[in-house]
């Protein structure tokens, strides 16, 4: 392991430094993906409410990211001519789109993702106050200022087999990711100023790939750490990492999606894996195995592969990847309805201004109504791929294409 220091950095609560628009983080502030944005469009196009289009080198599936009147990204930029991969962070200006950061934090000489619906900068960056940290993952995480400026760098040996998935997280002054490979598996703290390891965290055996992104609850007066892995689910002590419970699934790993809490039923959701994907409503008050006490419902046909869960109230929606929609009561598991959106899915659903987004592979998001019935309200589309979840900030949404990075906002027309 590397680590190279220069400026520091200290933030004093777990969840990142944000103004009241921000989205800094996957998911957003919370990391379920909601938003208190009021005020968004409702209808847009390549030629309506669109505010800016710039273009984005390179390739990524990080999703945007936005602090402090810049929206971040990640990218690959490959040298087929030295068959080498520059892995950069990207920042852009939210009035302009106008690019303000260009920076090189790791070069490598692989040059493509190992597997079609991945690419070499997938996770997300995470931004809190003067400081972007970047995660590569196995290629290397990094701290930066907003500047664009190196602070420190670090890497872990892993194998993921798929390539680099889960984003990393912020709690207090630490900098926490999942490293799930086939090879070996571990959760880790890093220190925020130093990029040094705080805390480390194995995962028992068995072990296998999972590119899931963890999530920090508060049970009680006490806060809790979600990381879901390959055959289990555990909770974890943030401050040591020492495992509070766990939850088993046995056939499961290559999990993808993100936990999702919903504090007014004590459950935490859980998807199992990607061959036969389930998805598990934990309740979180337990200690030790709960897998025979604490599993509340759990439901099998439909449980997305990629998209991560969404709860809005007292329903839980999840969409498949192949566009299948589920609603169902968050209390019991309980089907409310269920309809098929156009299109294939990898972007998690994002809750706005009262109405819940789905955004297509195909670059096309629709926009419902939440509700124990299915309401549609409208179909909006934008050209080219859009794998990366959307963000919301600033009266706007933000997305990103396999080219291009758009900001969506009313024109007043």
């Amino acid at each position: 392991m590397t680590i190279r220091l220069g400026l520091l950095v200290l933030v004093l609560t777990w969840a990142p430094v944000v103004h009241a628009d921000d989205w800094p983080a996957f998911r957003g502030p919370t990391g379920q993906g909601h938003s208190l944005e009021h005020g968004l469009p409702l209808e847009w196009s390549e030629s309506h409410n669109l505010a800016w289009k710039t273009a984005v080198e390179g390739d990524g599936w990080s999703s945007p990211v936005v602090a402090s009147g810049r929206v971040w990204l990640t990218a690959a930029v490959t040298d087929d001519t030295t068959r080498s991969t520059s892995l950069r962070v990207l920042a852009f200006d939210v009035a302009s789109g106008e690019p303000v950061v260009n920076t090189e934090v790791f070069s490598i000489g692989d040059t493509a993702a190992p597997n079609p619906k991945n690419s070499l900068a997938s996770p997300t960056p995470v931004v809190s106050g003067d400081r972007v940290y970047v995660h590569f993952g196995a290629y290397g995480t990094a701290g930066l200022t907003t500047m664009g400026e190196l602070v420190w760098s670090t890497r872990f040996s892993y194998d993921a087999q798929h390539g680099n998935g889960g984003s990393p997280i912020l709690y207090e002054d630490f900098l926490i990711l999942s490293c799930d490979g086939y090879d070996t598996a571990f959760v880790v703290a890093l220190d925020i100023e130093t990029g040094e390891v705080r805390w480390q965290a194995p995962r028992p055996n068995p072990i296998s790939q999972a590119y899931s992104t963890p999530l920090l609850i508060t049970v009680g007066d006490r806060d809790v750490l979600i990381t879901i892995g390959a055959f289990r689910t555990s909770a974890l002590d943030p401050d040591t990492g020492n495992e509070l419970w766990r939850v088993g699934y046995p056939d499961g790993f290559s999990n993808v999606p993100a936990p999702v809490f919903s504090r007014d039923h004590g459950l935490v959701f859980i998807t199992t894996g990607f061959q036969q994907p389930a998805l598990l409503a934990v309740r979180v008050d337990g200690s030790g195995d709960v897998t025979p006490t604490h599993v509340a419902w759990r439901l099998g046909r439909g449980a997305p592969h990629t998209p991560s869960p969404l709860v809005v109230g007292d329903e839980l929606y999840v969409v498949g990847d192949t566009g299948i929609v589920t609603c169902l009561d968050v209390a019991t598991g309980k089907r409310r309805w269920r309809d098929r959106l156009w299109g294939n899915y990898s972007a998690s659903p994002v809750y706005a201004d009262g109405r819940i987004y789905f955004q297509s592979e195909e670059g096309l998001t629709t926009v419902i109504e939440p509700g124990t019935a299915f309401r549609e309200v409208v179909k909006n589309e934008l050209d080219g791929r859009t794998l990366a979840s959307l963000a919301v900030s600033d009266g706007s949404l933000f997305i990103r294409s396999d080219t291009h990075l758009y900001r969506i906002a009313e024109s007043g027309e």
